[in-house]
């Protein structure tokens, strides 16, 4: 009787704290990445000097898509942050 009553316990136990850290996990991970105040990054897009920033999309974790307008017809720029470099330039006509 013994040990069906330590089995009990240990299972009880091993339940908890299962429970617990797959709480404390899904928690984490749906906070998503830390946020890191402070990082900066420049990227140099080599456009005309009239050129304004119309609208910024998120094209996944890293990527930028930029809306330009002036200097020249519309255009999209796509920038990976993590290199700081352009990876696309695409017109846009209307």
């Amino acid at each position: 009787m013994r040990v069906l009553k330590a089995i009990t316990v240990i299972m009880a136990v091993l339940i908890i704290v299962g429970t617990v850290t797959l709480a404390v996990l899904i928690t984490k991970r749906l906070a998503g990445p830390p946020a890191r105040i402070g990082d900066g990054i420049a990227v140099r897009l080599d456009e005309p000097p009239a050129s304004e920033i119309a609208a910024i999309a998120s094209e996944g974790p890293g990527e930028l898509a930029l809306l330009l307008h002036g200097g020249g017809p519309d255009r999209v720029v796509v920038v990976d942050l993590a290199s700081g470099r352009v990876r696309a330039r695409i017109g846009v006509s209307r």
